[in-house]
């Protein structure tokens, strides 16, 4: 197995200029949203607003403005497909069409996919989404067929301020850490590391360095972000739960009419 790669965004100097949105769509042949129709969303310069069977990438504007609107603030992320180490999406393919190759990455193999959906509730990022036309589930491949002939993929050659770093992972993380110190060092303590460690999903093989809470970006929290079988034992428990007390209910609800029977054929009512 080769070494495991991945993304590292630094979100602090994204310019917001779509390069890597561009790259991706030329590279991978995705169609433009709409018939090439694009309208204006009025959401900032976000005109593509998410992520989409035709968008594996999507630059984030968020505005921020103070309470009297004299200052303001811009954050600016490239989302992308983050390659769960533990993939909410793999573990409940029922086809096996989501694999994970030999970089780490998670890929969806297209003549297995049945369009069941099941990943999409499964992803907690808003990641796949299906293809109006191909009816099978559509997200980042890694430009796993570029890892293959040692290329980097299109998004991270594309990016013009390094805002998007590609390398393996262990490389990368230390990059990251060193550029946190960094931030650390000239007064900006709000610098931290999202998906870096094990405690999203064991790790985001696209991790990001963010200057805001999570929720600013539209990204989950770790007790929000879980793989689906975590959540078996707890529901179980609950289902029975509920199941025993509609049974007590039920078994109340039985001795109450009984003894109302009893009453009645007691004071001489009809009898059975």
């Amino acid at each position: 197995m080769a070494e495991p790669v991945g993304f590292y965004t630094d979100t602090t100097v994204c310019i917001g200029c779509k390069a890597c949105e561009v790259a991706c769509h030329q590279w991978n042949a995705l169609p433009a949203r709409n018939g090439g129709e694009v309208p204006l969303s009025g959401l900032s310069y976000d005109n593509t607003v998410a992520l989409s069977d035709v968008d594996w990438r999507h630059v984030k504007f968020i505005e921020q403005f103070s309470a009297d609107r004299t200052q303001a603030r811009w954050l600016m992320m490239s989302d992308v497909c983050k390659h769960c180490v533990n993939a909410p999406c793999l573990e409940v393919c029922p086809t096996g069409s989501i694999v994970r190759t030999e970089f780490d990455t998670v890929y969806i193999q297209e003549p297995v996919c049945n369009g069941c959906r099941d990943c999409i509730t499964a992803c907690p990022f808003g990641v796949i989404h299906v293809s109006a036309e191909k009816h099978i589930a559509q997200k980042c491949t890694f430009c796993y067929d570029r890892l293959q002939n040692g290329l980097v993929p299109a998004c991270a050659q594309a990016c013009p301020t390094r805002s998007i770093q590609f390398g393996p992972i262990a490389e990368l993380k230390q990059r990251a850490l060193d550029r946190v110190g960094q931030l650390h060092g000239q007064g900006a303590s709000e610098a931290y590391l999202y998906g870096a460690d094990t405690k999203i999903l064991g790790g985001l093989n696209a991790f990001y360095l963010l200057m805001d809470p999570p929720e600013t970006y539209g990204l989950p929290t770790a007790v929000q972000a879980q793989v689906p079988s975590r959540s078996v034992w707890p529901a179980s428990v609950k289902a029975i739960a509920a199941s025993l007390v509609i049974a007590f209910g039920a078994f109340v609800s039985f001795g109450r009419r009984k003894r109302a029977v009893a009453m009645t054929e007691g004071r001489g009512g009809p009898s059975r």
